[in-house]
Protein backbone atom coordinates (compact mmCIF):
# COMPACT_ATOMS: atom_id res chain seq x y z
CA UNK A 1 0.00 0.00 0.00
CA UNK A 2 1.46 3.61 -0.72
CA UNK A 3 -0.20 6.12 1.10
CA UNK A 4 0.96 8.88 -1.78
CA UNK A 5 -1.81 7.37 -4.16
CA UNK A 6 -5.71 7.25 -3.80
CA UNK A 7 -6.86 3.74 -2.97
CA UNK A 8 -9.98 2.19 -2.21
CA UNK A 9 -10.14 -1.27 0.44
CA UNK A 10 -12.70 -3.18 1.48
CA UNK A 11 -13.24 -4.73 4.98
CA UNK A 12 -15.27 -8.02 5.85
CA UNK A 13 -14.53 -7.81 9.59
CA UNK A 14 -13.03 -5.85 12.34
CA UNK A 15 -10.08 -7.83 12.11
CA UNK A 16 -9.61 -6.54 7.96
CA UNK A 17 -10.20 -3.40 9.41
CA UNK A 18 -7.02 -3.88 12.23
CA UNK A 19 -4.91 -5.20 9.43
CA UNK A 20 -5.34 -2.23 7.24
CA UNK A 21 -4.69 0.17 10.33
CA UNK A 22 -1.44 -1.94 10.53
CA UNK A 23 -0.53 -1.10 6.93
CA UNK A 24 -1.62 2.14 7.37
CA UNK A 25 0.90 2.86 10.37
CA UNK A 26 3.69 1.10 8.55
CA UNK A 27 3.78 4.27 5.97
CA UNK A 28 3.19 7.06 8.57
CA UNK A 29 6.41 9.31 9.63
CA UNK A 30 6.61 12.18 12.11
CA UNK A 31 4.73 15.17 11.34
CA UNK A 32 2.33 13.01 9.12
CA UNK A 33 -1.88 14.65 9.60
CA UNK A 34 -4.16 11.79 8.82
CA UNK A 35 -7.88 12.74 8.84
CA UNK A 36 -10.33 10.98 8.94
CA UNK A 37 -14.51 11.09 7.55
CA UNK A 38 -17.98 8.92 8.01
CA UNK A 39 -21.02 8.39 9.67
CA UNK A 40 -21.51 7.71 13.03
CA UNK A 41 -20.20 3.85 14.23
CA UNK A 42 -18.76 3.89 10.33
CA UNK A 43 -15.22 2.64 12.03
CA UNK A 44 -13.04 5.48 12.43
CA UNK A 45 -11.74 4.60 15.99
CA UNK A 46 -11.74 1.34 15.54
CA UNK A 47 -8.86 2.22 12.88
CA UNK A 48 -7.33 4.65 15.08
CA UNK A 49 -7.02 1.99 17.58
CA UNK A 50 -5.48 -0.17 15.03
CA UNK A 51 -3.17 2.33 13.62
CA UNK A 52 -2.07 3.06 17.05
CA UNK A 53 -1.71 -0.58 17.95
CA UNK A 54 0.94 -0.72 14.42
CA UNK A 55 2.61 2.88 15.35
CA UNK A 56 3.43 0.92 19.56
CA UNK A 57 0.87 2.71 21.75
CA UNK A 58 0.72 0.30 24.40
CA UNK A 59 -2.76 2.03 26.13
CA UNK A 60 -6.20 1.36 25.13
CA UNK A 61 -7.03 3.83 22.41
CA UNK A 62 -10.40 5.34 23.71
CA UNK A 63 -12.28 8.11 21.36
CA UNK A 64 -11.89 11.85 22.63
CA UNK A 65 -15.34 12.88 21.80
CA UNK A 66 -15.76 14.55 25.25
CA UNK A 67 -12.01 15.44 25.63
CA UNK A 68 -11.11 16.54 22.64
CA UNK A 69 -7.82 14.60 22.55
CA UNK A 70 -5.58 12.30 23.72
CA UNK A 71 -1.90 12.02 23.83
CA UNK A 72 -0.18 8.36 23.41
CA UNK A 73 3.02 7.03 23.17
CA UNK A 74 4.17 4.93 20.06
CA UNK A 75 7.20 3.25 20.24
CA UNK A 76 9.21 5.97 18.66
CA UNK A 77 6.64 9.44 18.48
CA UNK A 78 3.62 10.65 19.71
CA UNK A 79 0.13 10.47 18.40
CA UNK A 80 -2.40 12.64 18.97
CA UNK A 81 -5.78 11.92 18.17
CA UNK A 82 -8.39 14.51 18.01
CA UNK A 83 -12.10 13.95 17.74
CA UNK A 84 -13.37 17.77 16.36
CA UNK A 85 -17.28 16.12 16.45
CA UNK A 86 -18.82 18.46 18.93
CA UNK A 87 -16.64 21.73 18.21
CA UNK A 88 -16.84 25.12 16.09
CA UNK A 89 -14.06 26.31 13.70
CA UNK A 90 -13.59 28.81 16.44
CA UNK A 91 -13.40 26.58 18.94
CA UNK A 92 -11.03 24.13 17.36
CA UNK A 93 -8.65 27.42 16.34
CA UNK A 94 -8.70 28.03 20.30
CA UNK A 95 -7.35 24.78 21.17
CA UNK A 96 -3.93 25.52 19.35
CA UNK A 97 -4.57 22.39 17.58
CA UNK A 98 -1.99 23.21 14.83
CA UNK A 99 1.08 23.34 17.68
CA UNK A 100 0.05 19.96 17.65
CA UNK A 101 -0.43 19.10 13.94
CA UNK A 102 3.17 20.95 13.40
CA UNK A 103 5.00 18.83 16.17
CA UNK A 104 6.84 15.81 15.10
CA UNK A 105 3.98 13.07 15.87
CA UNK A 106 1.57 11.90 14.20
CA UNK A 107 -2.24 13.35 14.17
CA UNK A 108 -5.10 11.58 13.49
CA UNK A 109 -8.20 13.95 13.58
CA UNK A 110 -11.42 12.12 13.75
CA UNK A 111 -14.12 14.67 11.70
CA UNK A 112 -11.62 15.95 9.69
CA UNK A 113 -14.38 17.76 7.38
CA UNK A 114 -15.54 19.74 10.55
CA UNK A 115 -11.70 21.15 10.74
CA UNK A 116 -10.75 24.79 9.72
CA UNK A 117 -8.83 24.68 6.77
CA UNK A 118 -5.17 22.93 7.10
CA UNK A 119 -3.01 24.40 5.27
CA UNK A 120 -0.50 21.38 4.49
CA UNK A 121 -1.14 18.63 2.60
CA UNK A 122 -2.64 15.43 4.75
CA UNK A 123 -3.87 12.16 3.88
CA UNK A 124 -7.89 11.74 4.23
CA UNK A 125 -9.38 8.37 4.94
CA UNK A 126 -13.32 8.16 4.59
CA UNK A 127 -15.12 5.38 5.59
CA UNK A 128 -18.40 4.26 4.98
CA UNK A 129 -20.88 1.02 5.35
CA UNK A 130 -20.59 -1.48 3.13
CA UNK A 131 -23.06 -3.96 2.24
CA UNK A 132 -22.74 -6.25 5.17
CA UNK A 133 -23.23 -5.13 8.50
CA UNK A 134 -19.53 -5.57 9.67
CA UNK A 135 -18.42 -4.11 5.68
CA UNK A 136 -16.42 -1.31 5.59
CA UNK A 137 -15.42 0.39 2.21
CA UNK A 138 -12.24 2.89 2.88
CA UNK A 139 -11.30 5.70 0.44
CA UNK A 140 -7.37 6.69 0.72
CA UNK A 141 -6.47 10.23 -0.83
CA UNK A 142 -3.70 12.76 -0.33
CA UNK A 143 -4.90 16.37 0.53
CA UNK A 144 -2.67 18.41 -1.58
CA UNK A 145 -1.69 21.96 0.84
CA UNK A 146 -4.33 24.91 0.50
CA UNK A 147 -1.75 27.26 0.24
Amino acid sequence: MRLTEASSFFSQSPEETEALGHRIARELIPGTIVGFEGNLGAGKTTLIQAICQGLGVKEHVLSPTFVIMHVYQGTKFPVYHFDLYRLSHKEINDLGWEDYLFDQGISLIEWIDRAPPINVPYIKIKIDYGDEPNSRKFEIERIPSKN
